[in-house]
């Protein structure tokens, strides 16, 4: 048996050595995609029985009632492997969207085809434009293609696609556009997404992630499906994780050209939806009542949350998502600590460049209940009060 001499490890110092080596120290500097808190980490953590999870916007209704029990019933096929394809998904919600088939490309959540996208479309030196702040993946993906990150400042907490557009240069070649924005939960209108697509380049592919599409009332919002026959350069990015409440099974979806699709389907690994995830979107698909009792769900979360939190005089920005991002000044990150040892987990919003603000998913009504509550105990218990959350 050998014996290992731990005294000869390489320091650290050595070992970073090694990675300016292989040429991938920029990647090394990357600052990784850091998730919110689960609710076993938090029950033992804190020594806790009771965990009210609003930080990563999922569907606190669960999966449709016809998802697990079409779980349940693929269960005992696991030995094989999925549909590589995803055939049957394909062809249901092509038929839902009004689209062919080959328009559709299928990812381990939609995060995976953002990835794809930046693995085919960026090179060393190339450049995608984003909001600052919106979705973290972006910059992330686009980092480690080894191309820049072009930010531009949200305008009244939205998008500015007129300064993005703007923003446009020779190396430019990809441009994200979250809509509802994560996490300002704010949309851009279908005016300023027409202009939008007149004034840039066709040589450049705008991403449109529409991961809380479902959510959203303003009719002001785009039919982005429907700009897909004038517009060869746009793909759609959705997710079953959110409305569908499927986010501990990952499964997201693109839509565009049959071009753009064959080319990320040359990345895409084979066998990136496991066929319990592709049985369980399919049942979601057709569960309607699901879908509407969600919808019901987070319009009169929203309702209780802006009249408690006008109440209580804290600024928040009003949403189409199923989240709300609310200020609270300096004391933000230390009463997002509080709530969490009281079971109450919420999204600082630090790495997006907002300190003084958190992000919570709008929960039942006793979770919302609970939420307030806290928040107001907490507040209340400091010498500053209210009057500096905004």
């Amino acid at each position: 048996m050998k014996i290992i001499n731990y005294k000869k490890r390489k320091s650290a110092s050595e070992r970073y050595e090694f990675l300016l080596g292989q040429g991938i120290s920029d990647i090394y500097k990357i600052k990784a995609y850091q998730p919110g808190k689960p609710i076993e980490e938090v029950k033992r953590e804190f020594e806790l029985k009771n965990v009210i999870k609003l930080a990563s916007n999922e569907n606190p209704l669960g999966p449709s009632p016809k998802a697990v029990e079409a779980i349940r019933g693929y269960a005992s096929k696991i030995n094989f492997y999925p549909d590589g394809g995803s055939y049957y998904l394909k062809k249901a919600l092509g038929e839902k969207l009004g689209v062919k088939e080959n328009s559709i490309i299928f990812g381990n959540g939609s995060d995976e085809i953002v990835s794809l996208i930046t693995r085919i479309f960026l090179q060393k030196g190339d450049e995608a434009i984003m909001g600052d702040p919106s979705f973290l993946m972006y910059k992330i993906d686009t980092q480690l293609s080894r191309a820049n990150v072009a930010s531009v400042p949200l305008k009244s907490f939205r998008l500015d696609l007129s300064e993005m557009s703007k923003a446009v240069g020779p190396k430019t070649k990809l441009i994200f556009i979250s809509n509802p924005n994560n996490p300002t939960g704010t949309i851009i209108t279908q005016d300023e997404v027409e202009h939008f697509l007149r004034d840039i380049p066709p040589r450049i592919l705008a991403i449109f992630d529409e991961a809380y599409y479902e959510y959203v009332e303003d009719t002001n919002y785009p039919q982005s499906i429907d700009l897909l026959d004038g517009n060869s350069n746009i793909i759609i990015l959705r997710t079953f994780s959110k409305i569908y409440g499927l986010a501990g099974l990952r499964v997201g979806y693109g839509v565009g050209s049959p071009e753009i699709i064959e080319l990320l389907n040359k990345a895409r690994p084979p066998f990136n939806v496991n066929s319990l995830a592709q049985a369980a979107a399919l049942a979601s698909l057709e569960d309607k009542d699901q879908v509407d009792r969600s919808k019901i769900l987070v319009r009169e979360g929203k309702e209780f949350l802006y009249s408690n939190l006008r109440r209580l005089k804290i600024f928040f920005i009003p949403t189409e998502a199923n989240f709300i991002l609310i200020k609270l000044g300096k004391k933000a990150k230390d009463v997002a600590a509080k709530l969490l040892k009281k079971g109450i987990i919420v999204r600082g919003m630090g790495a997006y460049n907002l300190p003084h603000y958190i992000r919570v998913t709008i929960g039942t009504k006793p979770q919302n209940e609970e939420f307030i509550k806290n928040l107001q105990t907490i507040l209340s218990s400091r010498q500053e009060g209210f009057n500096n959350c905004h």
